[in-house]
């Protein structure tokens, strides 16, 4: 029962992170824990490993239906992996209650900022980022190449030291940020947002992994096989689906998804 429960498990993180780049990281630890019965620092390992994996199998799907964007997502790993080992180190000095919370804030202002932006017309659109020019954006060309100005790559490597650092204090891979930090910042499609963020994903786990195991945690070699093998059937079901959701409607259901998850921690924190 206990492997057929971590295949499925499995299953369910490794198609809502193939469907939307993320989500599904936030996923594992809650189901290791309640689900497994996984003492909550193994989760922790487990999640990082088994998400990374998945996120490496499903990236190069990705890259051979040419949306990854690997300048973007180097910027963003490289400054995610220093990131990591220092939420790792901060997670041992802050409230659990205090941190999730606040993640949970920011992944509502998130979700909303997504659900409006993906409804608007381009006109309103247009006016919307007119409100943020003062804001610091990364700018396309023509083609849709990413113009990489000093302050394009500043915004950038910002965003991905905040990954890093979520990704050490909650297990989690990151793409529940990335790909709305894409979007918004580097103006990505959202599809080559979800394939981007699976590389990073992959790189910045191998960080957090690492980090954790020279902390001499434990970390179950048969229960993250089986993890990641369910994630792999998960991953190949959501390419399915990916290629019948336009744009929009696939950032909705992203941000639908990271309604749930924040609403979820909320509720669960506070009551």
């Amino acid at each position: 029962m206990l492997y057929t429960l971590s295949v499925i498990f499995g299953s369910l993180i490794g198609f809502a992170l193939g469907l939307t780049g993320g989500g599904g990281s936030l996923l594992a630890v809650p189901l290791l824990v309640y689900g497994l019965s996984v003492a909550p620092r193994e989760a922790v390992g487990i999640s990082l490993a088994a998400v990374g994996a998945t996120a490496l199998a499903g990236l190069i799907a990705r890259i051979r239906s040419g949306n990854v964007e690997f300048g973007t997502g180097a910027l963003f790993a490289a400054a995610g992996m220093l990131g990591a080992p220092f939420g790792a180190w901060a997670a041992q000095r802050i409230p659990e209650t205090v941190l999730l919370t606040l993640f949970a804030a920011l992944m509502l202002l998130i979700g909303i900022n997504m659900w409006r932006t993906s409804s608007r017309t381009d006109e309103s659109r247009a006016a919307y980022h007119g409100l943020l020019t003062a804001i610091p954006r990364c700018e396309r060309s023509e083609t849709g190449a990413l113009r990489l100005t000093t302050p394009c790559a500043l915004l950038l490597l910002l965003a991905g030291l905040a990954t890093g650092v979520f990704s050490g204090l909650f297990g989690v891979g990151g793409g529940i940020v990335i790909v709305p930090a894409l979007v918004m910042f580097s103006k990505m499609p959202i599809h080559r947002a979800v394939g981007t963020s699976l590389l990073v994903i992959a790189l910045i786990s191998v960080s957090g992994v690492t980090s954790h195991l020279i902390t001499n945690r434990d970390l179950s070699l048969d229960l993250t096989g089986l993890f990641i093998a369910g994630g792999l059937l998960g991953l190949a079901a959501s390419h399915r689906v990916a290629r019948r959701i336009s744009g929009p409607r696939l950032q909705k259901v992203f941000a639908a998804g990271i309604f749930v998850i924040a609403l979820s921690i909320i509720v669960r924190e506070l009551y």
